[in-house]
């Protein structure tokens, strides 16, 4: 009888948007929000990022009448649509070399995600050599993802939004040399799960290191539902896409994003 009023009551608190704290062997803080347009968040930091900021650092999802933005619009709808139809709610971007973009393109695609009235956004910064993500919002954090890993740091204590209502980020700080093997440590593993099954319907965006300098990307795939592949026009070989090819054979490649592209379309649609 105790279980079925604890229950009920729970049922109540989800419904009236009230957050609910998590047991204490959880990694990951819960927050239930009534709707996706009325979040608030109790333990995630909230930083103040100023326009100058996103646009000096090319972050343009939420730039007025601009082309590049109207690109990641499109980008977001394209992906949406495969995810939703095949029911995935994990995607990591990678690229096959180093310098194509990956990390950016990550950024702006999770920003525009969150635009949507009805849809939240996880960042997750998994490029562990190289962790990047937070100096596009010249944020130092306190606390990354290390920090979890090794000292067993509550996850949302790491956790930050841009001021972006429905996009949160799970950084980086400190560089992990053994990457590969964290990101598929039973620990890893474990917190993965928990992201990806604590809110079914919000979208979780893994950033991943390139697929030819390091086996992390490789290491990692399993645990993700498909991957965006970033390749940089007048840089990426005909010959590293074929390569990139073999090694994603047994994974779901929901498409790819040319980047840097010298064509000027500031005035065709």
């Amino acid at each position: 009888m105790e279980r079925i009023k604890k229950a009920i009551d729970r049922a109540r608190k989800e419904r009236e948007g009230v957050t609910e704290p998590v047991s204490s062997d959880s990694s990951v803080s819960r927050t239930v929000p009534s709707s996706p347009e009325n979040i608030t968040y109790t333990q995630t930091k909230i930083i103040d990022v100023s326009n100058d900021v996103l646009k000096r650092n090319r972050l343009v999802s939420n730039v007025e009448h601009d082309y590049k933005r109207d690109a990641f619009k499109l980008l977001r709808t394209q992906i949406l649509q495969k995810m939703r139809a095949n029911g995935w709610n994990s995607l990591a971007v990678t690229s096959a070399q180093p310098g194509e973009g990956k990390s950016l393109v990550a950024i702006n695609l999770a920003m525009a995600l969150a635009m949507e009235v009805n849809q939240t956004v996880l960042l997750v910064d998994f490029d562990l050599r190289r962790p990047s993500i937070h100096t596009y919002f010249e944020y130092e954090p306190d606390k990354g993802i290390n920090d979890f890993l090794a000292n067993d740091v509550p996850v949302q204590e790491i956790l930050f939004t841009p001021g972006l209502e429905r996009l949160v980020i799970l950084p980086g700080k400190e560089p992990i040399y053994n990457s590969s093997e964290m990101l598929s440590s039973p620990k890893m593993v474990s917190l993965v799960n928990e992201l990806k099954n604590r809110y079914p319907s919000r979208l979780i965006i893994f950033d991943l290191p390139p697929l030819l300098s390091t086996d992390d990307a490789l290491a990692f795939s399993p645990y993700v539902d498909t991957v965006l592949l970033v390749i940089e026009e007048g840089k990426t070989s005909k010959e590293d896409l074929l390569t990139v090819k073999g090694i994603l054979k047994d994974t779901n490649i929901i498409g790819t994003v040319l980047n840097k592209s010298d064509s000027d379309q500031q005035d065709s649609y």
